[in-house]
């Protein structure tokens, strides 16, 4: 992506949210005819279209890939959502103590690291399968926040569904590395969704997120810019890197917003536990990834783990 965020990225029925915490309502007449749009797809239609556009977005990412490395495509997406971010909310500074600062920072560290180790993973693994160790991240919150015994089950469920992945299967073909990059990033997630309530009562509105994207920025710049070199200016992956920005944070960030107004947090977390599988078919159909069957059972593990968790927590 999520834990209750009203104001870092990572929305209020969370741990299990990719994309973020929604961007703030504008106002005016062009965000008056967006939110009647929107009014017009039912609340669970908007999830579904806020998934599938974060995993088009990692899709298009993955194929840029070829002509940049994932370093760089993390730079250009995480510098597009900061200067789209911090046009909507500008980041304020002033009344701020050492220990908000300290919260922020450590915020966007995770944010960086998150990033770069996902499409570092991404780069090695098909894409449901990197989505999926990933998601272990959030899991592991949501689980963690609950105190049944039932949940004892989705933890064994999901151990069993990355046990079918692991690179010690003879016929996995996974690569270990890959896995390795995936388990960051879900770990980054994890830790991300506990910061974001955090910095979510020490900034103002969007503040903390738009603070921490530009954190992220200066945290991904090093080895973006080193990788890059010069075809980071060329007008057409510029381009692409844009729309991998909108796709990955603002898209999904205003319609998981609209679909929150709408339907229970509980509800909105239980399709959101759709997103590994979702990140299957989005390889399928944009990368032509085709997963086998031990895969595809690994994911289901996975996803009915998620949908479990939520459901009793």
């Amino acid at each position: 992506m999520t834990v209750p965020m009203p104001s870092a990225p990572m929305m209020s029925a969370p741990a299990l949210s990719s994309s973020g915490v929604p961007l703030p309502r504008g106002r005016g007449r062009p965000a008056a005819l967006a939110r009647a749009a929107a009014g017009a797809v039912p609340p669970s239609g908007l999830v579904v279209l806020a998934i599938l556009s974060v995993q088009l977005g990692a899709g298009i990412a993955k194929n840029l890939f070829a002509a940049l490395p994932p370093s760089a495509v993390v730079f250009l997406r995480i510098a597009a959502s900061a200067l789209i971010l911090g046009l909507v909310a500008r980041p304020r500074l002033r009344g701020l103590t050492r220990r908000d600062l300290a919260a922020g920072l450590a915020f966007g560290v995770t944010l960086g690291v998150m990033n770069l180790s996902f499409y570092e993973g991404l780069a090695r693994l098909p894409m449901g399968i990197c989505v999926t160790i990933e998601f272990l991240g959030p899991l592991g919150v949501a689980v963690a926040a609950s105190r049944r015994r039932l949940d004892l089950l989705w933890v064994v469920l999901a151990a069993a569904g990355i046990a079918l992945l692991a690179p010690w299967n003879g016929d996995s073909g996974l690569d270990g590395l890959g896995i390795a990059f995936a388990a960051l990033a879900g770990a980054c997630w994890a830790a991300y969704i506990l910061l974001s309530a955090a910095v979510g009562k020490r900034f103002p509105g969007t503040t903390g997120l738009s603070f921490a994207m530009i954190v992220a920025v200066a945290v991904s710049a090093p080895a973006g810019v080193a990788a890059g070199g010069a075809d980071l200016l060329r007008p057409e992956l510029l381009l692409l890197g844009a729309g991998v920005g909108l796709l990955s944070s603002v898209i999904p960030y205003s319609l998981e917003l609209e679909a929150l107004r709408r339907m229970p947090k509980r509800v909105f977390g239980i399709l959101m536990s759709l997103e590994p599988a979702a990140a299957a078919l989005v390889g399928l159909l944009v990368l032509g990834e085709i997963l086998g069957l031990r895969e595809w059972a690994a994911i289901g593990c996975v996803v009915v783990a998620s949908v479990g968790a939520t459901r009793t927590s």
